[in-house]
Formats: structure tokens, sequence, C-alpha cells
């Protein structure tokens, strides 16, 4: 069983596939407590849920008629039964699949799945206070189906992102997003970082999301 937050139709705010339609399935629940969180009331224990099963949220999802599907939260892989949906959902060759998760729990196991989901792991920076927490042998195992992504809010986060980005080749690996915590850095700054350090290969990443709808809005 699976605690699900809510679920909803929408663009995807941001990723590869950013500006298209996705089904996001957001569930409750998250191991870190980072300082610029923007869904921290999903994490709550009283949050309200819907107790639902795979195949109940599979079924929900293709009633949509949506193709893209994005699992959030919270910390999806956090949840005992996420293996299960993740293999029920890779079986429909008419889904694409998104996994977003927040770079702190192993990812190997779930990298068995055949036709598994895309990833799109954080690197939580410093001034998340959560870096301590990263799982960095992930950054190893990832591929060209997966994404690596910098929420940075200041130039230490920059400075802090290009060396892992270089440590661990990620260019070559997967795609890389540098993204601002909206209302602490400004995009021209990061624009300008990337064209003094010349950062080939990464993007530059807006919540789409928060500049359509209001930023605390639920459900967009």
């Amino acid at each position: 069983m699976l605690d699900v937050a809510e679920m909803f139709v929408s663009i995807n705010g941001e990723g590869t596939l950013a500006g298209q339609l996705a089904v996001f399935v957001r569930f409750s629940g998250c191991n870190l407590c980072c300082s610029y969180c923007d869904t921290m009331w999903a994490n709550q224990s009283d949050t309200p849920c819907r107790t639902m099963t795979a195949e109940e949220i599979y079924n929900e999802i293709c009633k949509t008629g949506i193709r893209n599907v994005t699992l959030t939260g919270g910390e999806p892989l956090n949840r005992n039964d996420i293996f299960e949906l993740m293999e029920l959902l890779a079986k429909d060759s008419r889904l694409y699949v998104e996994i977003e998760t927040n770079g702190s729990i192993p990812l190997k196991p779930f990298l068995s799945i055949k036709n598994r989901p895309s990833m799109t792991m954080d690197y939580k920076l410093p001034s998340s206070g959560m870096e301590h927490s990263m799982y960095t042998e992930n950054l190893n195992l990832l591929d060209s189906r997966d994404t690596v992504k910098f929420v940075s809010g200041s130039i230490g986060d920059l400075e802090r992102a290009k060396e892992i980005i270089n440590e661990y080749k990620l260019i070559d690996r997967c795609e890389v997003y540098l993204s601002p915590v909206f209302g602490k850095i400004e995009p021209s700054t990061i624009v300008e970082y990337m064209k003094q350090n010349q950062m080939n290969g990464v993007t530059l990443q807006l919540q789409m999301h928060k500049i359509i709808w209001n930023p605390n809005a639920k459900g967009v």
C-alpha cells in the first residue's frame, strides 16, 4: 500500500519533458528536510492521503489518457511498495515514467527493472543543509536515460555543483541541470557563472509551473 498525497495532470514544470503534459503522483513523507523545500506540506505525519495499491494507482493513471508519468514526493523511493508500482508501470510500453528522487536513496535495486523508469536525481548542495545525506555511489550508476539536478541558491552552491559534475564526469553520463532556488538567486547569475566556467552540456532549468501559477499552488 502506498500513501498518495495528491494525483493530478499538469505540464511538466522541469526536466527533459518540461512543457509536456504529465500525470503526477505525489507520495507523502520524506527522509530529508531541505531548507528550500516547496512541498513540506506533503511530508507531515498528518498529511491527508489516499492509501492505494500499485494496481489502483496504475488504473488511475490510465484513466487520464496521459502518457508521461512523474512519481514524486516527498521521496517516492522510500516507500515499501514502490518497486511493485515501478514494475507495473514499466510493463506498459505506452507510458514514459520518471522518478524524482532526492539523492539519498541507493538506486541500484531499482535499476534492475526491465524498461526501468528515468531517474531525475537531486544532488543536494550546501545551502540545502542536506548534502551530508547524499549517496554518492548513485552518481556512478546513471546513464543517458537519467538526469542529475543541482538546485542552487548561491555562488558557493554553483562551485560545489561544478566540482561534482567534473569529479563524476556527469556530462558524459547523463543530463545535467542547474536550477535556482526560487527567490534566492537570479537565473541571470547562474547564466553568468555558466559562461565564465564554460559549462558545456549543462542546462539551466527554471521551474515553469512557478512562473505560470502561484509559486505555492498545489496540484499544478
